[in-house]
């Protein structure tokens, strides 16, 4: 109605549509779909940064509807090791952005109680590969932004 009046047409950028889209799509998903996704099985459906950022969201933040984070301490040990297994996935993953490095490092706060229980019951050591997946991604952030610095030098 106001655009008639006032002219003006309020249009989001090919960018912003494609982050709505990819926001939507992985609320659907549960860790298989989601671990789909990482392996880039999923057809018209690419892996980029913003979604990988959008998956540990999704594992970290509390949900509005259900007023409750992914994972609980109850869980199935089935459920806890995707989870986990995704996480690692994301960790070593070649689109890695900062901003998905600081959501690894909320979920090894938020459910470091989980991740010790789980490995104490199954004699498991993911705490530990969980850390060095962190140390690793970091690692690749940074040798990323070093490329970029060369290349903003080198002129390209």
């Amino acid at each position: 109605m106001f655009e008639s009046l006032f002219g003006k047409k309020h249009t989001l950028s090919a960018e912003a549509q494609t982050n709505a889209h990819i926001t939507e799509k992985i609320s659907q998903m549960n860790l298989t779909d989601m671990r789909a996704y990482l392996n880039n099985r999923i057809t018209g459906f690419n892996v980029c940064e913003f979604g990988l950022s959008e998956v540990m969201k999704k594992l970290i933040f509390i949900d509005e509807e259900s007023e409750q984070r992914y994972l609980k301490a109850d869980d199935m040990d089935t459920k806890i090791k995707k989870a986990f297994d995704l996480v690692l996935m994301i960790a070593v993953h070649k689109k890695i952005s900062i901003t998905t490095v600081e959501y690894i490092q909320e979920f090894l706060e938020v459910y470091k109680e989980i991740i010790e229980k789980f490995d104490r019951r199954n004699k498991q050591i993911y705490a530990s590969k969980l850390h060095e997946a962190l140390k690793t991604s970091i690692n690749g952030v940074h040798s990323i932004e070093e490329l970029k610095n060369k290349m903003q030098v080198l002129g390209k």
